[in-house]
């Protein structure tokens, strides 16, 4: 297992092999957080369909190093967009099976628009421009999965 954290007080980015506890995630955005009145977080989970085809198993690799700089770079955007206090970041690499988490975006805000929109921001470019690569395994052989053009309209949203 390997782990590669960033964090500065507020927040924390984190590219691991191993599961994540949302409770855990969650409790750390609420802990000693009198400020924020909301806290919004989003889970991606492998799902046994895509694009038409049957999935058993992902395999997600990265450029370690590299990755974590494009996701601080990622959460630092949201922030500037947002009055964001609290992020958490969690993306999982490796081989995963079907159900099994791979994503977790928490965020924390003094108000539910900003935590929802700084949330939604950060998946968006998570999906578009974090570098990862996906490789599903199905039942017609293993494929590289790319950005579904729905993804890249999502962030014409953020423009």
């Amino acid at each position: 297992m390997s782990a590669e954290n960033a964090s500065n007080s507020q927040h924390s980015i984190a590219v691991q092999q191993a599961d994540f506890d949302v409770a855990h995630e969650y409790a750390e955005l609420r802990n000693d957080n009198r400020s924020d009145g909301a806290v919004v977080f989003f889970t991606g989970l492998v799902r046994e369909m895509n694009q038409g085809s049957q999935v058993s198993g992902l395999t997600l690799e990265h450029y370690p190093g590299m990755t974590e700089k494009a996701l601080q770079q990622i959460v630092a955007d949201a922030c500037s967009r947002w009055p964001v206090n609290r992020v958490r970041l969690i993306h999982r690499v490796g081989t995963l099976a079907i159900s099994d988490q791979i994503v977790f975006v928490g965020v924390s805000s003094s108000h539910r628009e900003a935590a929802f929109d700084a949330c939604y921001y950060i998946m968006d470019y998570l999906k578009n421009r974090a570098p990862f690569w996906k490789k599903e395994v199905t039942s017609d052989g293993e494929r590289w999965v790319e950005a579904l053009d729905k993804d890249k309209q999502a962030l014409d949203k953020w423009q």
